[in-house]
């Protein structure tokens, strides 16, 4: 018996090598979120702020964490681990750091909202780092299947967020659209998985882009219908036209904070499991998914800013302006170039920071309109509160790509990578849609320094209620990074040129 066992354990696979450095960051956020639960599941008598400051430390040291990965992957170069399931680049460590910020800046706009709401927060700040947790897994990811179970986690957490306000119908219900749309979606994604499996044989990206560069593929058919697949999938999470009908109703619905995070973090890990999938694992069939991806992104960037013109709820305005936001992202993506990626990285970063001082500025109105976001709750906001008008007007002009912000170095980068990828006319379509757009911003600027407002009441309850000291901070980090990084963008830019998608097979990965 004895000799039958150890003949056998001399044919077993030896356990994989992990690169645990690389994977810290990973860690960090989901061993947060399990201490977290444990903490207050045993502390009854923790002080309200504690769970807020602990997920902005938790935030603050994944942000950190990714500092001696990246420095080791710029000089040694980029790793697989977990068998090649996952890898370690310039790429995936940047959006762990975008995520990260994320996470920061929803934590902190959560204060107030939770507490003006009556909600009990841990729920709210441990879904928060279990939802990032996915994210990062995403922005790894050298298989689908792990793609697909990071994508499981960043949905189910954010499921329960977008319904976490009991108190407001409209939050169930744009926790009940979100699910249903997404578990679709999700379908759709895994479907997908199981087509491309079957035309190469591997989930593995990286095995999958050696069988395609050096084989020629059996089943072409499948293999394009299971592309068209992964690609619905992702557009969904991203909010690209026409899968973009959960966005304004979701938005409009959901917690203000959950929103910052929603634009910001769930947006980012998106577009970094499409970079990831499409761009570096099915570069050598670029001319394939290009055009499909050009198509998304003209209707997208037409849809986004047309139809945001039309609103008059605020909230709803944002949310077509972030779908007009994922088809710039769009257009970087359709380049397949470096150079297209770069762009998308460093729009990624702007947007997070623009998008969360946005939906901090939100947050305060509605705290002094009892939740009410239609446009006329603006009114005189720059009488009544200088400092929040000037500020909001700052993002604004951001996201409409004024100079001097980091949202014209964004815009003007994508623009510059879909022109060198010789895509004019995608180049034409984003310029126009971004004059579009301007109109939307301009009309809230104008409602908020030019307006009378005639419900004096409510414009001196919105006045003598302080703002709440998160969503100060949130805000004004957030102009200091709009307008800091918009005149100085090269920091930026220089970190996203290096984060470079890499496809690192198991056989041939370093691991230290």
């Amino acid at each position: 018996m004895g000799a039958l066992l150890l003949a056998e354990s001399s044919v077993l696979a030896p356990a994989p090598s992990v690169a645990w450095w690389g994977l810290v960051p990973l860690i960090v956020l989901v061993a947060g979120a399990v201490i977290l639960l444990t903490i207050t599941s045993l502390a009854k008598n923790l002080p309200s702020w504690f769970a807020a400051a602990y997920t902005v430390g938790i935030g603050v040291a994944t942000f950190c964490a990714v500092i001696p990965p990246w420095t080791r992957v710029h000089h040694h170069g980029a790793i697989s681990t977990l068998s090649g399931m996952y890898g370690v680049d310039g790429f995936s460590l940047f959006i762990t750091a975008v995520l990260a910020c994320s996470v920061v800046l929803a934590a902190l706009l959560g204060v107030g909202y939770l507490e003006r709401e009556g909600i009990r927060g841990i729920e709210f700040y441990v879904l928060l780092l279990l939802s990032a947790a996915g994210g990062v897994v995403m922005a790894g990811a050298n298989d689908l299947i792990i793609l697909f179970l990071g994508l499981e986690a960043l949905s189910l957490a954010v499921y329960v967020l977008a319904a976490m306000n009991l108190r407001r119908t409209q939050s169930q219900e744009a926790g009940i659209k979100y699910f249903v749309l997404g578990a679709f979606s999700s379908a759709f994604f895994l479907y997908g998985i199981a087509l491309v499996y079957g035309a190469t044989g591997s989930t593995n990206l990286a095995v999958i882009k050696t069988f395609l560069a050096t084989r020629v593929v059996a089943d072409e058919t499948m293999l394009f219908i299971g592309f068209a697949l992964l690609l619905v999938g992702l557009a969904f999470k991203v909010a690209a036209a026409p899968f973009h009908s959960w966005t304004p109703d979701v938005y409009q619905g959901s917690p203000s904070p959950v929103v910052a995070y929603m634009a910001s973090g769930v947006k980012a890990a998106g577009f970094a499991g499409m970079i990831r999938v499409f761009v570096v694992g099915f570069g050598q069939y670029a001319d394939t998914w290009q055009p499909a991806i050009y198509a998304l992104a003209v209707l997208t960037l037409l849809v986004g800013s047309i139809l945001a013109v039309r609103q008059t709820d605020v909230k709803r305005m944002l949310a077509y302006s972030s779908i007009s936001h994922a088809g710039f992202l769009l257009v970087a993506v359709e380049a397949a170039t470096p150079k297209g990626v770069s762009a998308a990285v460093f729009y990624l970063a702007a947007y997070t920071f623009m998008v969360a001082g946005s939906f901090g500025v939100v947050t305060v109105v509605g705290n002094g309109h009892r939740g009410r976001h239609d446009l006329s709750s603006y009114k005189s906001l720059a009488k009544e509160r200088p400092a929040l008008a000037f500020a909001f007007t700052i993002f604004l002009f951001a996201q409409a790509g004024v100079p001097f912000t980091t949202g014209f170095f964004a815009k003007f980068s994508v623009i510059s990578a879909s022109v060198d990828a010789s895509s004019y006319w995608l180049a034409i379509v984003a310029m126009v849609s971004s004059v579009i757009g301007a109109f939307l911003y301009l009309r809230i600027v104008l409602t908020m320094y030019l307006d009378d407002h005639h419900d004096t009441g409510s414009v001196a309850v919105a006045a003598k209620r302080p703002v709440p000291f998160g969503a100060m901070v949130v805000i004004g980090v957030c102009v200091l990074v709009t307008l800091g990084f918009g005149i100085v963008p090269g920091i930026i830019e220089n970190l996203a040129r290096d984060a470079v998608p890499v496809l690192v097979s198991a056989a041939t990965s370093a691991v230290g």
